[in-house]
């Protein structure tokens, strides 16, 4: 799964990375601790092409009669994305890339549990794979909302958790956002685990585990006792 994540980009080097026009008052400054719940800028089709605009973590379906449901729905598993009635419209229409410059995950040992932060190996930021939906409260809020896509993990990642977010190589990157795209059998080929050669991992410090931490240090290795040494 993907549960927490970073990114170290402003609104700039989005603009730049994705050829994409920022939604209108839209701002965006480095996150190194970004949780469900929260505001986060992703890429989607606009009306005029590439647009970063900001969309809450945690999918909300048209049909939910209470948008606490995107808690339940920060993560979608590619291998159900064209059956299930919350993904399979997003799947066809409304996809969105997650920019991010790692995201973290964690390894058990009896009762503790060991933050790694899992990011490309040459540095840079990457693109998950996301959908995106529209909810209208009673009052006629809209309200937009994101999930991540996930895949089975590499080897590296298989360490420690069993699931990974869908990266999408760069070859991938427009075709997953590209609106004249509606074929599931063209689109989930895509959605597979990104080589564990071309990531890095490294144990992080505990202090991310709170919600309310933030700042660069978060991603930087830690020196306490990681579980297993990083690939």
């Amino acid at each position: 799964m993907c549960g927490r994540y970073a990114r170290g980009e402003d609104l700039a080097g989005l603009v730049a990375r994705f050829a994409c026009v920022p939604a209108e008052g839209l701002e965006v400054n480095p996150r190194y601790n970004q949780a469900p719940g929260q505001e986060a800028p992703v890429v989607l089709a606009g009306a005029n092409g590439r647009e970063l605009a900001g969309l809450r973590w945690g999918l909300v379906p048209p049909w939910a009669a209470d948008p606490r449901t995107g808690y339940k729905m920060i993560n979608a598993r590619a291998e159900g994305l064209a059956d299930k009635p919350a993904f399979r419209a997003p799947l066809r229409r409304q996809r969105c890339l997650v920019p991010a410059s790692g995201f973290y995950e964690w390894q058990r040992a009896g009762k503790s549990r060991q933050p790694w932060f899992i990011a490309l190996a040459g540095g840079g930021t990457l693109a998950m794979a996301g959908l995106w939906e529209r909810w209208r409260g009673p009052e006629g809020r809209e309200l937009r909302s994101f999930c991540i896509v996930t895949v089975p993990a590499n080897a590296l990642v298989g360490r420690l958790h069993d699931r990974m977010p869908a990266i999408l190589a760069p070859e991938d990157e427009a075709a997953w956002v590209d609106p004249a795209r509606h074929d599931p059998a063209d689109l989930l080929p895509r959605l597979r685990p990104y080589p564990a050669e071309a990531l890095t991992a490294h144990p992080v410090s505990p202090a991310v585990n709170r919600v309310t931490a933030e700042g660069p240090e978060l991603i930087r290795p830690w020196t306490g006792d990681g579980l297993f040494p990083a690939a």
